[in-house]
């Protein structure tokens, strides 16, 4: 018998067409002969019946020609015996064929295969099993997973039913069905937001714990809550639950699984699927396979990494506009790395413009700012001010600059994977750089710390003297300047790194950045370094600096600032820092003049070009600027933390910090007195900056911090002697540079430097 696929009703127009309808869209196919075929395409005729009831208007081959071309096109069924309109399998049959199978060949293949129900917590199989059966799928007896082992019968698909997605027994779930190569569907089907998926498959995409480890990242009040009261595993949260919202989870599971064993396969099927059911929206989340994961991957991946030579090449700048020479633009980084957001499988929970900030300045906000430690309650406490931030003068410029910073931050966090030798600084000798080298404080800081660290947020805590003979854990650093490894704390080099490695050290981000390729990283991580080097020497010095003519620069978008900072009743300048190499540094500033309290903010840049260190130092100013948005007379509002930070923003004025203020002595800087000629290639600039780090006498490190399963390039550029611009008071550069600048005639003494330390 000939008929038209079950999902599709045909309509036909004399003289105009025959339409082809399905739920999903409509075909219009322009054959003439077509028109006289279709009302005869009822199922009930075979070809011969119609050959016999057209042949007054058609030739038999012309009908078996149009035949030919419609089965070619998958629209019509050829079956043995007539269908009758009551067949109650006919709306299957549409279903599958509507989801590009063969509708009988499925439903035959769905009535051969076998799934099999695993539970796991509170939650009823039995619920589960009748919506399967209902599928027309054969159903092993449901089995409930309580211990550390899970055996796999002959069936060709497990769905494992879970009340959470993390519950230990999910482990050893997984390793049988990867010890058995079956793939397995996992759900949680009751609650307020339904979970499904995705579907394992042993040897192809992640494992349960590549998913696992996503997961937990995401639970850091929760994990904090159980390891403060000595429990491990999820909490266990009430469900909430209504009877049509179990219908609708436990009749999706049984869809899943349908859709898996009719063979139908979709991306889809690679993520967890949440569904919230009260405003009944879904969203898929790619769930990505982790190369490093012991479990189904190669966890030597980081430390080989780690302990090789760093490889440089060649790499062409394809991006050289306003936002510093790049290996690739703004859009294409975003696109490649934007899957890493999701508040489940994610590495990055958000990314959302600031709310707090004004109309008119690009800002957004990323994920957590693991630079801040260890997160704990940080995320309920400072909400979006915890978060990493972007900045930039277009709107996809900040969103990727926070999404990168995210990724920067996540990828320096301490894992256990990381390459590490335990000894102490003695027994290691030559190859172990001290680590006050690169921290630099002052004998009278370690003897005043108790006092100091009572006084001054997490930012400016000096640490415990370094012990030469403790064991401690180090990593290996690349000397480009050596080209060998050298060693260096573990613990300064990544966040949370436990107290059992050592607490002499803390890692900050300085000279950590992210890049659209390794050596577009390490410009930037320098950069980043000259910076904070540069304000330092001007910040602790209190030196007058030339400002920088904004309006020399003849660019839109700064006229747009500074009037939009007007309307807000705030002074905008910027002052040009650039030190002894020679590399344009600025710093932004802007103050109130509506009230008391000025609440004067600071944007930094750094760059070889000058127009660019401009734009850093403005955009990053706008980053300031929402912590202050809402400050008011009497001294509240402020959205930020830290005694240091609201001290200053309550009692500082340019009046009595008049080192902010444009020296009025020296005339104003202009693009013209840094001219600026690009390299085409980053490798060149990378050269450069070794270049100009070894002539100061100085070491270039750079620690390769890429993780294999994020793949955005991020490094930690160390230059031991180079300035922070915390308070780190050893003698050196701070004291010596600015007498060889001639901002001085004398170097400072320690007791005269700034009693402010800088709260960015």
């Amino acid at each position: 018998m000939t008929e038209f696929k079950a999902h599709l009703r045909a309509e036909v127009i004399p003289g105009e067409g025959t339409y082809l309808f399905s739920e999903r869209d409509v075909k219009m196919i322009d054959c003439p002969q077509l028109e006289l075929m279709a009302p005869l395409m009822d199922g009930r005729r075979g070809i011969n019946e119609i050959i016999r009831d057209a042949g007054r208007e058609l030739a038999p081959e012309q009908i078996g020609y149009v035949l030919a071309q419609l089965a070619n096109a998958a629209l019509v069924d050829f079956r043995r015996t007539a269908r009758t309109l009551e067949n109650p399998a006919r709306t299957g049959l549409a279903f599958w064929e509507l989801a590009g199978l063969d509708g009988a060949q499925t439903a035959a293949r769905l009535a051969d295969g076998s799934v099999r129900i695993l539970t796991v917590g509170a939650v009823d199989g039995s619920a589960v099993r009748a919506a399967l059966q209902a599928t027309g799928v054969s159903v092993h007896a449901t089995s409930a997973v309580t211990g550390s082992s899970c055996g796999i019968p002959g069936a060709d698909l497990s769905v494992v039913v879970c009340d959470d997605y993390l519950a230990s027994e999910l482990a050893a779930v997984d390793a049988s069905h990867r010890a058995a190569g079956r793939p397995w569907l996992l759900a949680k089907p009751h609650g307020a937001d339904i979970w499904l998926g995705p579907v394992f498959q042993p040897g192809e995409g992640p494992c349960w714990n590549c998913l696992a480890h996503r997961l937990r990242g995401h639970r850091e009040v929760e994990n904090h809550v159980q390891r403060t009261l000595g429990r491990s595993g999820p909490l266990l949260i009430p469900q909430a639950s209504i009877p049509p919202s179990q219908g609708v989870g436990l009749h999706m599971v049984a869809l899943e699984a349908a859709k898996w064993m009719a063979g139908h396969r979709y991306h889809g099927q690679q993520s967890v699927l949440t569904l919230d059911n009260f405003t009944m929206t879904a969203r898929h989340h790619a769930v990505q396979r982790r190369p490093q994961c012991a479990f189904c991957g190669d966890p030597s991946l980081s430390t080989e990494r780690i302990g090789r030579p760093l490889p440089l090449r060649s790499r062409s700048k394809a991006y050289a506009n306003g936002s510093g020479d790049r290996s690739a633009s703004p859009e294409n980084v975003l696109a490649r790395y934007r899957t890493q957001v999701s508040p489940l499988t994610g590495v990055v929970s958000r990314l959302d413009p600031d709310p707090a900030a004004p109309p008119g300045l690009q800002v957004y906000r990323a994920g957590h700012n693991m630079a801040l430690g260890t997160p704990g309650l940080r995320s309920l406490r400072h909400g979006f001010r915890g978060m990493s931030a972007g900045k930039g003068v277009t709107s996809v410029e900040a969103e990727v600059g926070a999404l990168c910073e995210a990724l920067e931050r996540f990828s320096g966090v301490f894992t256990g994977e990381e390459l590490r030798v335990r000894d102490s600084l003695r027994n290691l000798g030559e190859p172990a750089i001290h680590p006050n080298r690169c921290q630099l404080f002052d004998e009278r800081q370690y003897a005043d710390r108790d006092r100091w660290n009572a006084a001054h947020g997490d930012f400016q805590q000096v640490n415990e003297e370094f012990d030469v003979t403790a064991d401690v854990d180090w990593t290996p650093v690349w000397s480009l300047t050596e080209q060998r490894q050298r060693l260096l704390p573990t613990s300064m080099l990544y966040y949370n790194t436990p107290e059992s490695s050592g607490g002499f050290c803390s890692a900050d981000s300085n000279g950590c950045a992210a890049g659209s390729s390794l050596e577009d990283a390490i410009v930037q991580g320098f950069l980043e370094l000259v910076e904070r080097d540069s304000t330092a020497l001007w910040w602790y010095n209190r030196t007058r600096h030339p400002g920088l003519s904004l309006s020399a620069f003849e660019e839109p978008w700064i006229a747009e600032r500074r009037s939009l900072y007007a309307g807000r009743n705030r002074e905008l300048w910027a002052l040009d820092l650039t030190a002894d190499f020679g590399i344009p540094a600025v710093a932004a500033l802007s103050r109130r003049t509506d009230k008391e309290d000025e609440d004067i903010v600071i944007g930094l840049g750094a760059h070889f070009d000058m127009r660019v260190a401009l734009r850093r130092a403005l955009t990053e100013l706008d980053q300031m600027l929402p912590f202050v948005m809402n400050a008011r007379p009497d001294g509240g509002g402020y959205e930020c933390s830290g005694n240091d930070i609201l001290d200053w923003c309550r009692t500082a004025t340019v009046a009595n910090q008049p080192y902010l203020l444009p020296d009025p002595l020296a005339p104003m800087s202009t693009p013209d007195d840094y001219p600026y000629t690009a390299h085409p290639d980053l490798l060149d600039d990378v050269m450069g900056i070794q270049r100009l780090v070894e002539a100061k006498g100085m070491e270039l490190l750079v620690l390769d911090q890429t993780r294999p399963d994020i793949g955005l390039p991020v490094v930690k550029v160390i230059v031991p002697g180079l300035r922070h611009f915390w308070a780190r008071f050893a003698p050196g550069r701070l004291f010596d540079v600015p007498v060889l600048l001639g901002r001085r005639t004398t170097p400072l003494g320690y007791e005269n430097l700034n009693p402010v330390p800088l709260f960015l």
